[in-house]
């Protein structure tokens, strides 16, 4: 345990914004996993689990959960999953 003042507070911050940051992931595992679900058995509904996903990506993005180029990537394979099973 830190003597610090500093570092006691530093590490409740720490302790908030990992909470925060685990259920901002968790939300984003969840929404793409509905969204590639739904492309593999064709359903009515992917084209709005592929926009919940990605905006919840994008969101992710910017509350600092993930850097924009990991954001770039995840989109990406999102949508090269959703074309692949178009066509």
């Amino acid at each position: 345990m830190a003597n610090i003042k500093s570092q006691i507070k530093r590490n409740r911050t720490n302790e908030a914004a990992r909470e925060r940051n685990k259920a901002v992931r968790s939300e984003v595992k969840t929404r793409v996993k509905n969204a590639e679900k739904a492309i593999a058995e064709g359903a009515e509904n992917t084209d709005e689990l592929i926009k919940a996903a990605i905006k919840s990506i994008d969101t992710a993005t910017t509350k600092g959960v993930y850097h924009r180029n990991n954001a770039a990537r995840r989109k990406s394979r999102l949508m090269k999953h959703a074309a692949s099973a178009q066509g």
